[in-house]
């Protein structure tokens, strides 16, 4: 049957998180008998429970009658107005609900269909659209791209360039590298970033923006992270606070990161009205909407003092954890370029004895029972480094390092 499917699908590759975790369920026995089970370190998701004021209000919702019905996949009224609030209180950002923002069943799926309504599928190279994604990066960036049939041009995200590159300096090398300028439709920007948990500057984003603009192609910033911080006077900031970003800009965030609500699928997109129009009109062909008792439960959370409370609380333990690992890391001798001051992640280099990050993370996976996810998944850039995701308990994070070095896992 494979031939019968297109050949932008049956190139792409499968996520990387889901065959590390194949690979764990396949040696759990056998770990488990040796005293290692398997430990988490490699899925970014919180995971402890969500407010429970967010989950107290779906309860009383599901009791609503008209709660059930088809939703619109631009949004419940409730919801839009709720995000645009947000999005004023957390940033002094104004954007209009009516027309400037949608929802979104999770930023994933709406990062996918923006590119999806970008690009005009090809099949040879040279007539592929293209669109700028940072590298290292999420690991289904690139894969979103080739499935849309589409070309992901490398964004080199680098310790010299403090995380932030010159963008005039890769459109000369795209041009160098023989490609149309006039394929270019999107750069795409991650900040906090995942997986290296580097964090953008105002004046970055201004850059960003005039670069945008400059080569007249959409801004796509994935967001998903920044309510993730560390120091309440240097929180990230949104795309939207530069002065004209909304000309050329479109921005995603998503609940599942801050509030712990993976599974419910919630996020919304904002930015430029012409672009969230195109979008929202091709959502209607795709889905019909988030359930609205989700949405009403969202839209009550958002801009709550329960909200707030639990973003704090969530912070703290992230930055308790960030400490007590790197720490670890450390003393075991580990080289870590940036210590985050945002997302739940570290960016490691592997040991010396080892010049593959996927054979590290094997090794690690096979002797002690530790998942984490080899650099070589987020990008050609990752090689020679490993990411961690600190969610788990600080009892499972002690245990990690513990193992780690009784099994001789360390930097030299």
């Amino acid at each position: 049957m494979r031939e019968l499917f297109n050949e932008n699908v049956n190139s792409i590759e499968t996520y990387i998180m889901f065959k590390i975790g194949e690979k764990a369920s396949e040696l759990k026995d056998e770990l488990t008998k040796k005293g290692r089970e398997p430990i988490s370190l490699a899925m970014g998701a919180p995971t402890c429970r969500p407010p429970q004021f967010v989950i107290d209000e779906l309860k009383k919702l599901l009791d609503i009658d008209s709660i059930h019905t088809y939703s619109s996949p631009k949004g419940e009224k409730a919801y839009l107005d709720a995000v645009s609030r947000r999005m004023k209180k957390r940033f002094n950002v104004d954007v209009n609900p009516k027309n400037e923002i949608c929802s979104l069943i999770g930023s994933k799926e709406g990062i996918a269909n923006i590119i999806r309504a970008l690009i005009n599928p090809a099949h040879e190279t040279i007539d592929k659209d293209i669109i700028l994604t940072p590298n290292p990066s999420y690991a289904s960036y690139k894969e979103m791209v080739k499935v849309s049939g589409g070309l992901p041009y490398s964004v080199p995200l680098l310790a010299e360039n403090n995380f932030m590159p010159n963008l005039d300096a890769i459109w000369d090398n795209l041009i160098k590298d023989g490609y149309n300028p006039k394929k270019v439709k999107a750069l795409l920007v991650n900040y906090p970033s995942n997986p290296l948990g580097a964090t953008a500057t105002l004046d970055y984003y201004k850059h960003v923006v005039n670069f945008c603009k400059k080569h007249n192609i959409l801004l796509i910033g994935d967001s998903a992270y920044c309510d993730l911080y560390y120091d309440k006077n240097n929180k990230p900031h949104s795309i939207l606070e530069v002065d004209g970003a909304k000309d050329i800009a479109v921005e995603f965030f998503s609940f599942s990161k801050p509030y712990a609500m993976t599974g419910w699928r919630l996020g919304w997109v904002c930015g430029n009205a012409e672009a969230i129009n195109i979008f929202c009109k091709q959502k209607t062909t795709i889905d019909t909407g988030i359930f609205k008792g989700i949405q009403i439960a969202g839209a009550n959370l958002l801009n709550s003092d329960e909200a707030d409370k639990y973003n704090m609380w969530l912070n703290a333990e992230f930055k308790r954890k960030r400490d007590i690992f790197a720490n670890g890391l450390k003393n075991l001798g580990f080289e870590i370029p940036i210590i985050p001051d945002a997302t739940f992640y570290l960016w490691v280099k592997i040991p010396k004895t080892y010049n593959s990050s996927e054979k590290f993370c094997a090794d690690l996976l096979e002797k002690s029972g530790i998942m984490v996810v080899p650099g070589e998944g987020f990008g050609d850039n990752g090689k020679g480094y490993f990411r961690v995701s600190y969610v788990c308990s600080d009892e499972k994070l002690i245990e990690v390092l513990d193992r780690m070095e009784k099994d001789g896992f360390k930097y030299i």
